[in-house]
């Protein structure tokens, strides 16, 4: 009787699991298993993230679905082996206790994760087993859309273009697993989901957020977005509304199926559905370019911004970091980072382009700050949206072209809504003010009770003078 090891990583769900349909496709007998990666959890920098609660939530529904589904089509039960330890160590151990001929996973691109399955793929094969790896995070893949030439996009439009000429039925078709039930193997005895503290974790505020964990949790997300998508375009860049997705967290840890979303957009149409899945294709775009380009995890996209010098201020930095800049939208954008992990896409724009256009601050130091606080936190999107902020990326914002913050709150917050909920010294303020507090008399701090300087900081940046600064600071690529 052949038998395999699903090795489950970003694909916490189990319709639509292009590896394990293939594993249970070929095999008699599936097991599955997951590893808490100390790889990656030892490098956190707190032992309270709400990622790692994320997952460990997800893993138990995904346990109790695995060994439900089992036991309907008449297995003795099945579930998820969860291991704590490093990955590529584990699942060799793994699979030599279990005697597995195969393990199967679904696709990561970056570089260290390609590094890891490579060293994994060496060991099983030493062992005298297999390693296989099917796409299922992304539609289409490294090479799969490419110019006329031959060669990878650089640019967006030209892209997605391409990208929606190849899309058909084929690229969104659903990888069925549950008719083949029958084959998921038992857990070893004792196995369970383990607590947070035995991994070394504490509890997070995920709870009282509004960030459903699991399978369930994020259909309930997209069924509740399906029933707003024909006003997402309009509504998408207004931080005080409804009118995103709110799926980035159950996208970037696979609870549920990219197909399936792609293809709900595509079928649905409409300026809401293809304003969002112009956003997945942008997803796409990003892993393609970390894929053709690993050197943009630590360097400029484009070489010729290697010449630009950034400066070396780390209490603007940190006066950045914990949204106390002196301008209410950045502000606010950043307190609501650092309270629930999640920030509106609108306002990363906002807050990256104030970080590298403002302040002068080197985009690498805000990208890694993200990425120490992002529920959804996705190398190659974090990255790609980073360096297009900077003008250091591919498709970027042209280095001439700054955002206003003050301009962008009016457009975007024009009420202060969002600015009030996040910045409540603030809340007082009149909407003639709220955009740009340092701008009123000792008679307004008096009416609204806050005085510029003492109870909200002064801007730590005069915007007019900075843009000049940074024109001067990237006139040097021109040479």
């Amino acid at each position: 009787m052949s038998s395999a090891l699903v090795w489950f990583r970003r694909d916490l769900r189990i319709d639509d699991h292009a590896a394990l349909h293939h594993a249970l496709r070929r095999h008699q007998r599936v097991f599955c298993a997951f590893v808490f990666d100390r790889a990656i959890l030892d490098a956190l920098p707190s032992r309270c993230d709400r990622r790692v609660e994320f997952i460990r939530t997800s893993l138990v529904e995904l346990d109790r679905a695995l060994d439900a589904l089992a036991r309907a089509a008449g297995s003795p039960g099945g579930g998820i082996i969860v291991r704590h330890g490093y990955a590529d160590e584990e699942i060799s151990r793994l699979a030599d206790t279990l005697a597995v001929d195969a393990v199967y996973a679904n696709r990561d691109y970056e570089p260290d994760a390609c590094a890891r399955d490579a060293r994994v793929a060496r060991a099983l094969e030493r062992a005298g087993r297999r390693f296989e790896d099917f796409k299922d995070q992304v539609i289409f893949e490294k090479d799969e859309v490419l110019t006329r030439l031959g060669t990878p996009f650089s640019v967006f439009t030209p892209y997605k273009n391409a990208w929606l000429r190849k899309l058909d039925t084929y690229f969104l078709q659903a990888y069925p697993v549950r008719h083949r039930a029958l084959r998921l193997a038992p857990k070893l005895a004792g196995e369970r989901v383990p607590d947070l503290a035995e991994i070394g974790f504490e509890p997070t505020n995920l709870a009282e957020l509004r960030l459903p964990a699991g399978m369930s949790g994020g259909f309930a997300l997209f069924e509740d977005f399906c029933e707003r998508i024909d006003h997402y375009k309009l509504a998408r860049d207004f931080p005080a509304k409804k009118g995103v997705s709110y799926l980035s967290t159950h996208l970037r840890f696979g609870t549920l199926s990219i197909r399936m979303l792609a293809q709900r957009a595509w079928s649905l149409g409409g300026a809401g559905a293809e304003a969002w899945l112009n956003e997945l294709i942008w997803r796409d775009f990003y892993h393609m370019i970390l894929w053709h380009n690993p050197h943009v995890v630590d360097g400029n996209f484009r070489r010729e911004f290697d010449r630009v010098a950034w400066d070396d201020a780390p209490a603007l930095f940190e006066a950045w970091c914990d949204g106390r800049t002196g301008y209410p939208i950045v502000d606010a954008g950043m307190r609501q980072l650092r309270s629930s992990g999640f920030m509106h896409n609108r306002l990363r724009m906002i807050t990256a382009s104030f970080l590298t256009k403002d302040l002068g601050i080197d985009w690498r130091l805000g990208e890694r700050h993200f990425a120490r606080h992002l529920n959804d936190y996705d190398l190659a999107a974090n990255n790609g949206g980073w360096q297009w902020a900077a003008s250091t990326g591919c498709d970027a914002q042209p280095w001439f072209r700054i955002f206003n913050p003050v301009t962008q709150s009016e457009r975007f917050d024009p009420g202060g809504v969002f600015i009030r909920r996040y910045v409540p010294e603030l809340a007082r303020l009149p909407d003639r003010l709220i955009h740009a507090p340092w701008s009123m008399g000792r008679a307004d701090e008096v009416a609204c009770g806050v005085r510029i300087g003492v109870d909200y900081p002064a801007p730590v940046i005069d915007h007019p003078a900075a843009r000049e600064r940074t024109l001067a600071r990237f006139a040097v690529t021109r040479n």
